[in-house]
């Protein structure tokens, strides 16, 4: 049950900005393999200027394109498994015009007491809900 946040230039289309959820969505139920409906995603455009990304001393310049990620999930995947997320992160954007160099992804580990989703119930620790599966 990731928690994406998706962070851009202002100046998308709607239909742009779905298409960049999905993509990344899509990747995400493939390498994970969640359920459809665990479709968590916050995207957030931002006048130009309000979102710096250089390229950490790698030799390459971003774009105004720049599509910032962060994905919030619990701990306990392999490093294979998150280089193969951010593979097909890249890739499924690519597909939809985004460069390799625009890609810019933060991963963050949690525990299944870190996330309520409503009621104000922690649903993993209360059984509500099943804990997901690495």
């Amino acid at each position: 049950m990731p928690l994406v946040r998706i962070d851009v230039n202002e100046g998308r289309s709607a239909e742009g900005l779905r298409r960049l959820s999905r993509g990344i969505h899509d990747a995400i139920l493939a390498e994970y393999e969640i359920p459809e409906r665990d479709y968590f995603h916050v995207l957030t455009e931002h006048p130009r200027g309000q979102i710096v990304a250089q390229d950490a001393g790698l030799g390459f310049e971003r774009t105004p394109g720049v599509v910032m990620i962060q994905i919030f999930t619990q701990g306990g995947r392999t490093r294979e498994a998150k280089r193969s997320l951010f593979a097909a992160i890249a890739a499924s954007l690519a597909e939809i015009g985004v460069a390799g160099e625009d890609v810019f992804i933060g991963y963050v580990e949690n525990t299944p007491g870190d996330w309520s989703f409503g009621f104000g119930r922690a649903q993993y620790l209360t059984g509500e809900l099943a804990v997901p599966r690495k």
